[in-house]
């Protein structure tokens, strides 16, 4: 019984292993089979789900789990690198073997980036599938963004393979250097090329509906290279014209490129029909570029000319332009026939601050033959050049040697008058200078400083050679003839207190001088001399040297001073004096042991022998000693006078007024001679900030008499021995101020307005600055549009914005060409005054109006006077320019804003100004 009891327990716990164990292996592969299933259905994400993985894992998982599905199943070629997909919503997985990206998806995959709003992923094909949605209003948001590389493209529905690269996109937008590229239809080539039909191509930043595009039939983009194109037609507002070419071709370099540059042309009156300002462009480097143009006239005249532009970073930059005209008038063979050759060379070098704090190089060179802007069409067009009669050029290098305080300067310059063709030139002139040294001074002091160590030195020295002469005979003169010499100056000076207060300066100059060559002049008996002189030039080194002494005393008075009827506000009154007293001594020179004077003797009609004196170096560049000696004691005074007051408005609690800024006075009395110089005055008044009045005036010490010829000459009594001041000789000067909509607002405007004002000022950097986030943020690259701006009334404010320019200048003088009163003593004042007016009014948003007129008080006539008018026409610009006056003309301008279509797109129509035009 025992054993039947556990045979039958061991049989029943066998019974309950099996059970358990078929048990447990079925709910195994229960498991299994709801895992798998788990696969083809959706699975939402409960929050934002951002997955990483690989495509062939993902399709090799999403096959079925049974072993015939592993063995016969067709394997993938994997891709070069993993797929990262991420979206903002959710992302679904579909049994077919799809993952669908909803919200802000986005697909990275090597250098290629998708973006849209919805985004269908194939698992098995490695294709994707993008489109945006339409909300209630139907307007489609998350439109697909395709980026290749640097490229970005914008499409509503597309279609792309990773494997092949290849895909289809539908109302492309891609911008391709300053224009945009759309089509209805496009596919995408392997290489990154885009294949079009039914394409637009325009320079609008509204692309959506451009207010011009060429209409092309069919295209093919290579980003970043360039767009070739079949039949195009231009359409203006949605209107075909007229015009189509057969094919086309855009090049889309983002770096320089060489091309071709297609010429303008026209018809001017004396040279006839003509092709302009067409030739080629070479793009040597990015640090500098050469263009070549040419111009051809039907009736023989042509020209040539080069510019180019470089710059080194850091460094230095410049632009270089030079041009060459051949102009024939009139027929060949007859008399009014004329041939001219001219030429003309503009050269501009800046060196950047950073690159050498010791040396300095710069040029700005402008120089033409006198008759070129008379030949040029551009100077003809451009009636500021024209009108233009000196040219001015200067090459200059510094260099300082900041351990010894050395610093050296030189300087080639070139003035030039086209009126009368003549020509100064300078070549070189050299400044060399010295910085104050004390030479006496202890380098280790102990106690109080000597006076001998007060003493300083300094030196400067220059030297030149230059030539007045005119422009075609410039270098065919022998340097011989020109003007040469070197100067030094060494000025010792020291500074002493009298009295603690007054400043006592004494000084010794010395200036010696070398010439290459002196003068020698003789009597000339022949009759068909001018002014009967022979003129000997002796070569050799002349040394010519002078010196002076000095000495100057000066001081400053304050006085503080509050106003009577002001006593209980808190305002105070200062005037400084300052009055300076100096001595100068000179010694005669014209003694004849220094050899600066010379003489020779001539026999006159009457038989009498005269003699006259002259100087060797007359006319040398850096002149020579006077003759005679010279005792003079000058005085002059400066005045000073400001007010301070309490004002809330200034932080400091005080603001600070000037009153008078300058009002001197200098006179001289030459001890040696026993005779006073003019008296002159000069006052400068701060009336605001940003301008300051000046006038300077003279009297005259010495009054007018009668010689015994009968003549007015100024005698040797005083004006003060007739009880008069002075004679008013006259003075000169000059007024301007600018007008604009915010000067009567600041005049006469609410304090509330101010105040608003104000604040707008301080603010004006930080809207600025948000201005250009807000630009660069602005994915879609349209126009930014401004918001109304509303007055305290609720009606739309209205803005005008405009400038005027005033600048006045008027002269008086004494007009000796009319007849003195004899009563006075006085000759009659003239006037000459002139009145000039500038500025600018902004009609509209996009309406400029610029001008430029004048008057003359004293011809009683007009200056030239310019007006130009533009009008931006969002993708062109419109202008029109008139001249009134001696040059009247009129021009008239429409072209397009971008770069690559300003010359092909446009229509210019002047006037010709050549017959217009009067030189003298």
């Amino acid at each position: 019984m025992t054993s039947l009891k556990k045979t039958t327990y061991l049989l029943i716990a066998l019974f309950l292993l099996g059970f358990f164990c078929s048990f447990y292996a079925e709910a195994q592969r229960v498991k299994n089979r709801r895992l798998r299933r788990s696969a083809g259905k959706e699975v939402r994400a409960d929050s934002v789900r951002t997955d990483s993985l690989l495509l062939d894992s993902l399709a090799l998982d999403s096959l079925a789990a049974d072993s015939l599905a592993e063995d016969t199943a067709k394997k993938k070629e994997p891709l070069d690198a993993p797929v990262i997909y991420e979206a903002s919503d959710s992302i679904v997985f579909t049994k077919e073997g799809y993952a669908h990206l909803y919200g802000e998806g986005k697909v990275n995959y090597q250098n290629i980036e998708l973006t849209s709003a919805v985004i269908s992923m194939n698992m098995d094909s490695s294709t994707v599938y993008a489109h945006g949605v339409e909300d209630t209003a139907g307007v489609a948001t998350g439109l697909p963004v395709f980026k290749d590389g640097e490229t970005p493209y914008e499409s509503k529905t597309m279609r792309y393979n990773f494997k092949t690269k290849k895909g289809f996109i539908n109302n492309i937008v891609t911008q391709q250097g300053e224009g945009y590229v759309t089509s209805e239809e496009g596919k995408k080539g392997a290489d990154d090329e885009i294949y079009m039909r039914h394409g637009k191509y325009t320079t609008c930043d509204n692309h959506d509906h451009p207010h011009f595009y060429m209409k092309l039939s069919m295209a093919k983009v290579r980003p970043k290279k360039n767009v070739v194109f079949g039949p195009a037609q231009l359409v203006v507002e949605d209107v075909p014209l007229p015009i189509a070419v057969p094919f086309g071709f855009f090049p889309f370099n983002s770096s320089y490129s060489s091309g071709f540059i297609m010429p303008t042309y026209g018809d001017e009156m004396n040279r006839g029909f003509y092709l302009r300002d067409g030739g080629y462009y070479f793009a040597i480097s990015d640090k500098m570029d050469l263009k070549v143009l040419g111009e051809i006239f039907t009736k023989g005249s042509w020209g040539l000319s080069v510019a180019s532009n470089y710059n080194k970073r850091y460094k230095y930059s410049g632009s270089f332009n030079a041009s060459y005209l051949v102009t024939k008038t009139g027929e060949k063979n007859m008399p009014d026939y004329a041939v001219s050759k001219d030429f003309r060379l503009q050269w501009s070098h800046r060196q950047d601050a950073k690159a050498n704090p010791n040396s300095s190089f710069s040029a700005s060179v402008n120089f033409s033959t006198s008759s070129y802007d008379r030949s040029s069409l551009s100077s003809l067009y451009n009636p500021q050049v024209y009108a233009q009669n000196t040219k001015a050029s200067s090459v200059s290098y510094s260099r300082t040697f900041s351990e010894i305080g050395l610093s050296i300067s030189g300087t080639f310059n070139i003035t030039q008058n086209t009126r009368d063709s003549s020509i100064n030139m300078t070549l070189p002139d050299v400044n060399i200078s010295l910085n104050r040294i004390y030479p006496f001074k202890r380098k280790k002091s102990v106690g109080d400083e000597k006076w001998y160590e007060k003493i300083s030195l300094q030196y400067t020295g220059s030297m030149t050679n230059s030539i007045s002469t005119k422009d075609n005979l410039l270098f065919k003169t022998p340097l011989t003839q020109w003007d040469n010499g070197m100067q030094h100056r060494i000025p010792i000076s020291a500074t002493f207190n009298l009295f603690k207060y007054i400043n006592i300066v004494p000084s010794f100059n010395y200036t010696e001088r070398w010439y290459l060559r002196k003068v020698k002049q003789s009597y000339d008996p022949n009759p068909n001399s001018r002014d009967h002189v022979r003129r000997d030039t002796i070569n050799g080194f002349n040394r010519v040297w002078d010196y002076n002494l000095s000495l100057q005393m000066n001081t400053k008075l304050y006085g503080m001073y509050k106003p009577l009827f002001m006593k209980s506000k808190e305002i105070q009154i200062r005037h400084v004096f300052t009055p300076t007293v100096s001595y100068t001594y000179t010694p005669d020179f014209g003694k004849k042991k220094y050899g600066y004077y010379d003489t020779y003797t001539y026999t006159d009609e009457n038989g009498e022998v005269q003699t006259v004196e002259y100087s060797p170096y007359e006319g040398a560049v850096y002149s020579y000693p006077g003759k005679g000696m010279s005792q003079n004691i000058s005085f002059s005074v400066d005045n000073n006078i400001e007010m301070k007051f309490r004002s809330d408005k200034d932080s400091t609690g005080y603001k600070k007024v000037s009153l008078i800024d300058q009002l001197g006075a200098s006179l001289s009395y030459d001890v040696a001679n026993k005779r006073w110089s003019d008296l002159s005055m000069n006052l400068r008044l701060k009336l605001t900030k940003s301008y300051t009045f000046n006038m300077n005036a003279s009297f005259a010490t010495y009054a007018y008499e009668f010689d015994e010829n009968g003549n007015v000459v100024v005698g040797d009594r005083t004006e003060w021995s007739y009880g008069r001041f002075g004679r008013f000789q006259g003075y000169s000067g000059s007024f301007s101020y600018t007008l604009n909509n915010d000067t009567f607002k600041k005049l006469f405007g609410k304090k509330e307005d101010k105040e608003k004002e104000g604040k707008e000022e301080d603010n004006a950097d930080e809207e600025s600055d948000e201005e250009a986030t807000e630009e660069t943020d602005n994915k879609s690259n349209m126009r930014k549009t401004e918001a109304a701006t509303i007055d305290s009334d609720g009606y739309l404010a209205f803005k005008f914005p405009w400038s005027i320019s005033l600048s006045y200048s008027y002269s008086i003088r004494e007009d000796r060409t009319k007849k003195i009163n004899i009563k006075k003593m006085r000759y009659p004042y003239s006037l000459t005054h002139s009145l000039n007016v500038s500025g600018n009014f902004k009609i509209g948003s996009r309406w400029n109006m610029t001008y430029s007129t004048g008057y003359d008080f004293t011809s009683k006539e007009m200056s030239m006077t310019t007006l130009n008018i533009t009008r931006d026409l969002h993708c062109f610009n419109m202008s029109c320019g008139l001249v009134f006056g001696p040059f009247t003309s009129y021009n008239f301008s429409i072209r397009a804003n971008s770069s690559m279509l300003t010359d092909a797109l446009k229509w210019d129509q002047r006037s010709n100004t050549g017959s217009a035009v009067t030189w003298y």
